[in-house]
């Protein structure tokens, strides 16, 4: 937790700042402020209270993705990003750009980590990722990725790379030889993706690194005590193809990793979220709190932060940082989905740094309470010489959670007679669909609903107005490990074939997921994007919960999933515009050789 995190130790805290820790492990913290200072984000010099507002990088930068941040011996907050302009127009890449903070809210930039001391075994055209930076033995560490290497003479043969420095500012020294070399991937076809490097120490003392990404799984290794070559065996503590940007903390006698899922890059609908896993051990195995494994063909990760349906998107790649009252801050990027590029459609993905409450709720931590990306003004993290006068009052309890309320029969099916029941309509039918003993069996079509690839056939029905939640229970075999794309069946919330929502339980690659996807037409072409809610089963229940915006009308859903129709996991949250028709129905695509069972579909009114 900042840097206490990486040994797993809090250093020491008045009674005052013990108390505010007791309410941030039992999920309460300081309420929300009130707007009205003007947007400054002042402080109340008697209570050392201030306000914010997100994003907390907007006086140096447009984009400042993957943050790390370390608390300096001088007091201040210093924050590492990836290689990137910082701002619209400005056009050159800054190597790992450095921003300086006493307060975590306000921001200046202070130089570039890298600038002139790119490490001897990096390509000439190589750029840096996904920073992790520490302090340790009196020194500060920067791991960070190096995307291309003079290594193998191939391309895209990433490593990771590290530099030392006696303040956070600097200056860098940079290690020649890779951390982590290039490793071929499996199957022997090019590299696995070496990236996303986390430092932490074990309560042994012994320093540890997490790095990798989708194509490769995310690994554990140990370092040699000067932290610049890997010892012993690596071990794989995530599955491939569902997660990267590692990050660790240890808490009550817990490793906790946090690790990010989803395409950090899809503009507006960018669904990269937060997940975590918990272990008793350093090297895992990390499970979430469904007892679902990470390495799990069936994903496990219990979600900290995801989509909410405010403006931000794309909430991933996070650092944890502690305040002087022991209060626990997640900082991590985000994309505002009214502005999602940094110069034109399609091109640099603008990520600002954001800052919100991690609160601990049950032994799992939560942004906000389950509340997720901030939009008002916040109260700000306590950053000064003397403690609050009072405890605030406490708010960041769990959001309620939601019910689905009455059934109404006139919007469902059970499929009890045989055929599909009356309000049924068909986009592309499929012969191959049949009502048989209760279920709606419906085979996997060789057929797609991606872009461009619009060949698969919808099954859909009119939606109620106004608030209402939509349910299916799925039967449906898709394996384990081995590899299936993109075969899935499950929920649709459909305007047209270019701006429709999908929750559904997909094999990708060797894992299978309840992905929760978003398409949408942007700037002249069409987007999409998709986050993911809770592991699957062989029978899984989803649903979608619609709501709308009071100020604008604009169609909100929220996805849930469960492996037993009791107990469910609340997932991220899409929108459509107002003016949109959206129906709601069922959809079996993705590539054939899967059977569909749907049990039935019901709507829930409140």
């Amino acid at each position: 937790m900042g840097t206490a995190r990486r040994t797993g130790h809090r250093s020491r805290r008045a009674p005052a700042a013990v108390a505010l820790a007791a309410l941030a492990s039992a999920g309460l913290a300081a309420p929300e402020a009130a707007a009205g200072d003007g947007g400054r984000g002042g402080r109340d010099r008697a209570a050392g209270a201030g306000t914010y507002a997100n994003p907390v990088s907007r006086g140096f930068a447009d984009t400042f993705a993957d943050p790390a941040v370390v608390r300096g011996e001088d007091g201040h907050w210093y924050a590492f990003g990836t290689t990137d302009p910082l701002r619209s127009g400005e056009g050159t890449a800054h190597s790992i750009p450095v921003a300086r903070s006493a307060d975590l809210v306000h921001w200046s930039y202070a130089g570039d980590a890298l600038d002139g001391a790119a490490p001897a075994f990096a390509d000439h055209d190589a750029a840096y990722w996904a920073p992790d930076v520490v302090r340790h033995g009196g020194r500060y560490w920067l791991y960070f990725t190096v995307t291309q290497t003079t290594a193998t003479g191939a391309r895209d043969d990433s490593a990771i790379g590290v530099a030392t420095a006696p303040t956070p500012a600097g200056p860098w020294t940079v290690h020649d030889e890779p951390v982590v070399a290039p490793r071929p991937a499996a199957g022997g076809e090019g590299f696995a993706w070496t990236f996303d490097p986390a430092h932490v120490v074990d309560s042994d003392g012994r320093r540890h690194l997490y790095y990798g990404s989708y194509h490769g799984g995310i690994w554990v290794t140990g370092l040699s005590d000067d932290g610049t070559e890997t010892v012993g065996e690596p071990v794989q503590v995530a599955t491939d193809n569902r997660f990267e940007g590692a990050y660790a903390v240890r808490r009550q006698g817990w490793w906790y990793l946090f690790a990010s899922s989803g395409d950090c890059c899809a503009g507006p609908t960018t669904g990269y979220s937060v997940f975590v896993g918990r272990s008793r051990s350093v090297r895992g195995p990390f499970t979430d709190r469904e007892g679902v494994p990470l390495t799990a063909s069936r994903t496990g990760g219990t979600i900290v932060l995801t989509p909410n349906g405010n403006r931000w998107v794309g909430t991933g790649h996070n650092s944890v940082v502690t305040d002087d009252a022991g209060q626990d801050w997640i900082v991590y990027h985000a994309i505002d989905r009214a502005r999602p590029y940094l110069d034109e459609p399609f091109g640099v993905n603008r990520r600002p740094m954001l800052i919100d409450r991690l609160d601990w709720v049950d032994g799992w931590p939560v942004v906000r309470g389950g509340r997720g990306a901030s939009e008002g003004r916040q109260r700000a993290p306590y950053t000064g010489p003397r403690l609050p006068r009072a405890l605030p009052a406490p708010e960041g309890r769990p959001a309620p959670r939601s019910r689905p309320g009455r059934r109404d029969a006139a919007y469902g099916d059970e499929f009890e007679r045989g055929r599909l029941g009356p309000g049924w309509s068909w986009v592309r039918r499929d012969p191959a669909a049949r009502v048989a003993g209760g279920r709606l069996v419906w085979p996997t079509q060789g057929a797609d609903l991606h872009k461009e690839n619009n060949t698969a056939a919808v099954l859909l029905r009119d939606a109620p107005d106004g608030d209402y939640t939509v349910e299916t229970k799925l039967t449906i075999d898709l394996g384990e490990h081995t590899v299936r794309n993109h075969q899935q069946a499950g929920l649709v919330a459909y305007a047209g074939d270019d701006r429709w929502l999908r929750l559904s339980h997909v094999a990708i690659w060797n894992t299978r997921q309840t992905e929760f996807g978003a398409e949408q037409p942007y700037a002249g072409r069409v987007a999409y994007g998709s986050t993911t809610v809770g592991p699957p089963a062989g029978t899984t229940w989803l649903r979608l919960r619609h709501t709308t915006d009071p100020r604008t009308g604009e169609h909100r859903f929220r996805a849930y999933t469960s492996r037993d129709g009791r107990h469910w996991i609340a997932g991220g949250t899409w929108t459509m515009p107002a003016a949109e028709r959206v129906r709601i129905g069922l959809v079996s695509h993705g590539g054939a050789g899967a059977t569909a069972e749907f049990h039935h579909l019901r709507v829930h009114r409140p």
